[in-house]
């Protein structure tokens, strides 16, 4: 997509959502022996949410996976809708659409798999992490030049924040 379109695009976006395994998190599930699994999610990325945040920027969560440490980190950031263990993702996002009174254009989600498609497909802003799956890259308007869970997140809130603030 042209940069300047690109550019129109980011200052619509008053709801950012992500996928959490393999965008706020590099994907990796580190299991102790006791069989708890622990979930890595990077500073830069938080930073970038906090300070859009502060702005008055809505964030939501929708993953797959139940984690008491998604709950934390979302609480820690400011995040205000956490959805956890929704494999299927779109009611809930068109739950959360509504519930806003948001129209697509104005929503970016960043996902990384298949099970993100449905709502790729319908938001202003489809985003994801250069290491996402090929099939999601070829439906998004904006791929980050950094993984899941080492900068993805935060290039996409600063690309929201050059395009609504001054830096």
């Amino acid at each position: 997509m042209q940069e300047k379109v690109l550019e129109e695009v980011f200052k619509k976006i008053k709801l950012t959502i992500f996928d959490v395994d393999g965008v706020l998190t590099d994907g990796r599930l580190y299991y102790s022996a006791d069989g708890e699994f622990f979930k890595v999610f990077n500073a830069k990325d938080g930073l970038g949410i906090s300070r859009l945040v502060k702005a008055g920027h809505l964030f939501g969560i929708i993953t797959g996976r139940e984690s008491p440490f998604v709950i934390k980190r979302a609480k820690d950031l400011g995040i205000q809708y956490v959805y956890q263990g929704r494999l299927e993702k779109l009611a809930t996002f068109e739950s959360l659409r509504k519930d806003l009174g948001l129209e697509y254009e104005q929503i970016a989600y960043m996902g990384d798999d298949f099970i993100d498609s449905p709502i790729l497909e319908r938001v202003g802003l489809s985003a994801c992490p250069k290491d996402a799956m090929p099939c999601v890259q070829k439906q998004c308007k904006f791929i980050s030049q950094f993984g899941g869970g080492m900068g993805a997140a935060r290039e996409l809130c600063d690309r929201i924040w050059e395009a609504q603030h001054s830096c």
